[in-house]
């Protein structure tokens, strides 16, 4: 007879929290595995989303939206729409530096 697993009892989780504040009581074995099984407990995952999607703003989530039902070939024509728009801005602020610097705009006031 097989022994049940947490998978299939539910009955078998423990939802209690060790305070684990002390290095010297509770030393981490391997770098980054409580940072890890904080993100995968059955707590955490329920009670608030993602740290990186934390930082996001309702825009940015729309555009991941909008760039995640794209097809590679329509990503990578949008990709190639941002660079040749990169491109046209460097152009025309080269040109804006040029004249200001025909213009004397960036010059240092001389101070009496």
């Amino acid at each position: 007879m097989a022994s049940p697993s947490a998978e299939t009892d539910p009955c078998l989780i423990s939802f209690e929290k060790l305070d684990r504040a002390s290095p010297d009581l509770w030393p981490e074995q391997i770098p980054g595995v409580s940072e890890f099984a904080a993100d995968r407990s059955p707590i955490s995952t329920a009670s608030s989303p993602p740290k990186w999607l934390a930082d996001l703003e309702n825009d940015d989530i729309n555009l991941l939206q909008e760039f995640g039902s794209l097809t590679t070939s329509q990503l990578m024509e949008k990709v190639r729409g941002l660079q040749n728009l990169s491109y046209q801005l460097g152009l025309e602020e080269a040109r804006e530096m040029t004249r200001g610097k025909f213009l004397n705009i960036l010059r240092k006031q001389k101070r009496n």
